[in-house]
């Protein structure tokens, strides 16, 4: 039986927020199922729907999330969540209000802060680490800026659902009064169970909406939780990094990892955008290069970004007449295609995919919609496993602005960590057979 129904915005947001339920046991599905809900589905206590509305128009973002709202309504699905960017990107205030209005609740009460990343909010302003998000590097995102800091006026600008600020609150308060969107403080994960504790006692846990640090909470508050945690497997210590991201704390991640030993690739332009390039001679030669340099560095990127942080690209897309949105989308594409080339590669390893645009793509581009989260390696960093060819397949994805600098060398460590680590136990495993 499903007890909770989550819609992200995007699939690295959908995964972050499905592995809370995961790391407490409970069944976790992940799905990308396109316009509308399919018609049947895995069973599992936690479905999270990938309604991939961040890039949509307001109104089109609207009228996804209150197709998927009413659907599990529809279900008889007894909560619903919608996760929302902890850094206040997409369609934030036409997807409340949506799902406000077929909730059918005077309020839909909304905790944005995700402080175990530093994400708080205070008297309604977003803060990363203390500066106003649209002070922050999220307010120069080349493809989705944000603006506003304050989450009343971000709302506002996208619906006319009155919203109201709100400090954290404690079990048996006074009910906030007025109808409408009501936005919770939080500079704590306390002041998120505070507030989630009084929703509980006022039996307003049934149509809420936060981004992955209320979602945390949310295990102990409805109770959902499993007899069995799956455990992490032993992973391969050769690792592909697939970076469409353009947050610059991936960038800054990249050129960490480069310092450190790791192969990095950066698509030219030309390589990202011009549609037929890997068909051509240039491009079979550059891709049969990438299959050669595999076998040779056991730790590789291929980088979206070239060496100018895409400014190249940016002029090069302006030489041809391609808009920025087409840009995203182009290159969200090159990096599914790359992967579909060298996914049955030996090599491969483990693979990590940061961006949601082209977590997306790589999914689709090996035939993938069904994915399940496992366990979260360091905030943000969600290992998931899904069915490929008859065989069980692991993949590493990381939102792109989470995760310290040293992230990259500091997994590929954790990794060859727990690979001697198994070699040391089987090994040992075999004396113990060969005394016996």
């Amino acid at each position: 039986m499903i007890r909770l129904m989550i819609i992200a915005d995007d699939f690295t947001g959908a995964l972050d927020t499905g592995v809370q339920f995961a790391a407490q046991g409970a069944k976790t599905l992940v799905l990308i199922p396109g316009k509308e809900m399919p018609e049947t589905f895995s069973e599992c206590d936690v479905l999270v729907v990938d309604s991939e509305t961040r890039h949509m128009t307001a109104r089109q973002a609207g009228k996804r999330v209150e197709i998927f709202a009413a659907d599990a309504m529809a279900r008889k699905i007894p909560v619903i969540y919608k996760k929302t960017d902890s850094a206040l990107r997409g369609n934030v205030g036409a997807e409340l209000s949506a799902l406000w209005r077929v909730g059918g609740q005077r309020q839909l009460h909304f905790l944005p802060a995700m402080p175990q990343m530093g994400r708080t909010t205070r008297k309604g302003i977003q803060m990363i680490n203390g500066i106003p998000v649209a002070q922050s590097v999220f307010g120069t995102d080349p493809f989705e800026p944000v603006r506003n800091s304050s989450v009343i006026q971000l709302i506002a600008q996208q619906s006319d659902v009155p919203a109201f600020s709100s400090p954290p609150m404690k079990e048996n308060c006074t009910i906030f009064g007025e109808n409408g969107i009501v936005v919770y403080d939080a500079d704590t994960v306390e002041d998120l169970l505070d507030t989630g504790r009084y929703l509980r006692s006022a039996g307003q846990l049934r149509i809420l909406a936060g981004c992955a640090g209320f979602a945390a909470c949310l295990p102990e508050l409805l109770d959902i939780k499993g007899k069995e945690i799956a455990k992490v497997p032993s992973l391969n210590p050769c690792i592909t990094v697939i970076c469409g991201s353009v947050n610059p704390i991936t960038v800054a991640q990249m050129e960490k990892a480069e310092k450190a030993g790791f192969w990095r690739f950066h698509l030219s332009p030309r390589q990202e955008l011009e549609k037929g390039y890997w068909e051509t001679e240039e491009g079979k030669q550059a891709l049969f290069r990438i299959r050669t340099l595999f076998q040779k560095f056991p730790m590789r990127i291929i980088d979206s970004n070239d060496r100018t942080c895409r400014r190249r690209t940016i002029d090069y897309a302006a030489e041809y007449g391609i808009g920025l949105e087409e840009v995203r989308i182009r290159v969200s594409q090159t990096m599914g295609y790359l992967l579909q080339q060298l996914f049955q590669m030996p090599e491969i390893g483990t693979l990590l995919i940061t961006g949601g645009d082209t977590l997306l793509q790589c999914m689709e581009s090996i035939g993938v919609y069904e994915v399940e989260p496992i366990r979260e390696l360091a905030p943000g960093i969600v290992l998931f496993r899904f069915m490929y060819d008859e065989s069980m397949r692991y993949v590493i994805s990381k939102s792109g602005g989470f995760g310290g600098e040293n992230l990259l060398p500091e997994l590929a460590g954790l990794l060859k960590g727990e690979q001697d680590k198994q070699r040391d136990q089987n090994a040992e495993q075999m004396g113990k057979e060969m005394i016996c």
